[in-house]
C-alpha cells in the first residue's frame, strides 16, 4: 500500500509502498475511502508543539473507511461496515475521565497520526472501540472533516452553554469555523464571523451568521463593541492576537474557549478586567465517541453542510502549502475512492 510518511520534521512528507498492515488484537484493518487535512496534522509535520510525535509517522485523523479485517477479540466491529478514524485513537476506559464522559481527557490516551500512524495511507489499523460507525446518508468526502473539524468545534460549543439569542464570534472560518457558525447557529446563538478574507465571511453570512467582521480592514474589538459583545468566543485561528482580540471582545459573563494551538505565543490575559467583568477561559480539545456520533446525526438530518475540496495523497506537500496559504475556503479531503494512488 501507499502512505504519505513524515520523514523529518519541516521536510517534504514522502510517499511511500509500506505492507499492509494487521490488525492485532482489539484492532480493525479499514481500507480507506477519504481522509481530511487537518492543521494539526501539518503541526504534526512540522514538529511545532511541545510534545513532538516519533518518527517516522503516518499522520491523519479525519479518516472513512471500509472494516476488511477483524483482529482478535474484536465483537464490536464487522467487516464491510464504514467507520471513521478520528483523533482519539485509544483511551485506557479506566481512569476517572473515561468513566464520567471526558475521555478526550485520558492521560493515556493515543491519538491517530500523532503518537500512532493514521490515516494518510490506503490502509490503516486502528482500535475497534474508538473508531465510529459512519451512518448511511453521509458521503465519505463529508463524514472526514466532520470526523475532526465538525466534531471539534460541535464539543467546543456544546460545552460554552450558548443559550438562544446569546451572541457567538467564531474567529477564523475555514475547514473548522464553517462548521462552528452552522453549529452556533443550530443551537440558538446570533452569529458574528470575524475572518481577514472576504469570500470566507460571504459563506460564513450564506451558513447563517448573522454579521461578518473583516479583521483585515476594522478594528474586530470595536465592531464588536458596536453589537454589544459577545456572550461567546470561539478561536479557532492559530494567532496570540486573535486570542486577545477575542477576549476583548467578550461582555460581562462571557465565554472563551480556546480552541486552535498556535506553534507559538501565550495569551496576555487582565485578571482585573477577567475577574471584574465575570469572564470564563476554557479550553476544549475535540469530543468524544458520542459527540461524533451527535455530530454525524445532525448532518444525516440536513442540518449542516460540509465545504471542501477534494484532493490526492501524491499532492499532500502542495496540499499543506495550499491551507497554509489561507486560499482553500474550508476542509481539503483525500480521495482514495474516486482518485487512487497510481501503482509505481
Amino acid at each position: 500500500m501507499k502512505a504519505a510518511v513524515v520523514t523529518s520534521f519541516g521536510s517534504p512528507l514522502e510517499i511511500q509502498e509500506r505492507d499492509i498492515p494487521e490488525p492485532a488484537m482489539g484492532q480493525v484493518l479499514i481500507r480507506m475511502e477519504a481522509c481530511g487535512l487537518c492543521h494539526t496534522d501539518i503541526h504534526a509535520a512540522h514538529g511545532d508543539w511541545p510534545a513532538k510525535p516519533s518518527l517516522p509517522l503516518v499522520p491523519g485523523h479525519e479518516g472513512i473507511g471500509i472494516v476488511e479485517k477483524l483482529g482478535a477479540e474484536v465483537t464490536d466491529r464487522t467487516v464491510g461496515e464504514r467507520v471513521a478514524i478520528a483523533w482519539l485513537g485509544y483511551a485506557c476506559g479506566e481512569c476517572r475521565y473515561c468513566i464520567d464522559g471526558r475521555e478526550t481527557l485520558c492521560e493515556k490516551q493515543q491519538n491517530s497520526g500523532y503518537s500512532i500512524d493514521g490515516a494518510f495511507a490506503e490502509y490503516a489499523v486502528a482500535s475497534a472501540k474508538y473508531v465510529v460507525p459512519v451512518p448511511d446518508g453521509i458521503s465519505s468526502i463529508d463524514a472526514a472533516p466532520l470526523s475532526c473539524a465538525g466534531l471539534t468545534t460541535y464539543k467546543a460549543l456544546k460545552i460554552a452553554h450558548i443559550t438562544p439569542s446569546e451572541i457567538v464570534g467564531v474567529f477564523g472560518i475555514g475547514g473548522l469555523g464553517h462548521l462552528a457558525v452552522q453549529y452556533a447557529h443550530i443551537m440558538g446563538g446570533s452569529v458574528v464571523a470575524i475572518d481577514i478574507e472576504k469570500s470566507k465571511l460571504d459563506l460564513a453570512t450564506q451558513l447563517g451568521a448573522s454579521h461578518v467582521v473583516n479583521a483585515a480592514t476594522s478594528d474586530p474589538v470595536a465592531e464588536i463593541a458596536k453589537l454589544g459583545g459577545l456572550d461567546v468566543a470561539l478561536v479557532l485561528a492559530p494567532s496570540q492576537k486573535v486570542f486577545e482580540q477575542a477576549f476583548a471582545s467578550l461582555q460581562r459573563g462571557g465565554r472563551l474557549i480556546c480552541v486552535s494551538m498556535p506553534a507559538a505565543g501565550a495569551m496576555q490575559i487582565p485578571i482585573f478586567e477577567t475577574v471584574i467583568k465575570g469572564i470564563s477561559i476554557i479550553g476544549s480539545i475535540v469530543g468524544t465517541r458520542q459527540d461524533l456520533a451527535e455530530v454525524f446525526a445532525l448532518h444525516v438530518a440536513g442540518r449542516t453542510r460540509v465545504v471542501s475540496e477534494e484532493r490526492v495523497l501524491q499532492d499532500v506537500n502542495a496540499s499543506m502549502a495550499e491551507v497554509l496559504s489561507g486560499a482553500i475556503p474550508a476542509r481539503l479531503v483525500f480521495d482514495f475512492v474516486h482518485a487512487p494512488l497510481p501503482v509505481a
